[in-house]
């Protein structure tokens, strides 16, 4: 029997001040969970010979969820068997509409992400 067992969770925020696009704000906050971070781990501890081995799971909470583009969102992680799960949640806020950044509205859209690497054991 397989057991999944989490080796990593790391959290992260995602705007979109301009142009009102959850799919950006979301990629951007799991960019920015991912940023930081080297699992030397994943081989060194877990013993795994493939980063492709790695479960990825990414819970991403936006205003307007129904509009992310998901495999956009997806794109942003380099390695592993990737899901991805969006909510509604995040913020907007008043910004402000710059007519040559094609801003639809004052919006600004942000994001939060949380990203579990699990490994298989």
């Amino acid at each position: 029997m397989v057991d999944r067992k989490r080796f990593v969770i790391e959290m992260g925020m995602g705007i979109d001040q301009h142009g009102q696009d959850p799919t950006v704000a979301a990629a951007r906050a799991v960019r920015n969970a991912i940023a930081h971070n080297a699992l030397p781990g994943v081989w060194e501890v877990a013993g795994l010979e493939d980063p492709n081995e790695m479960i990825v799971e990414v819970q991403v909470a936006v205003p307007y969820p129904e509009q992310v583009r998901l495999d956009e969102v997806l794109a942003v992680l380099p390695f592993g068997q990737k899901l991805l799960k969006v909510e509604q949640g995040g913020m907007v806020v008043q910004g402000r509409a710059i007519p040559v950044l094609n801003d639809k509205n004052d919006e600004m859209l942000i994001a939060v992400a949380a990203v579990t690497v699990f490994i298989d054991s």
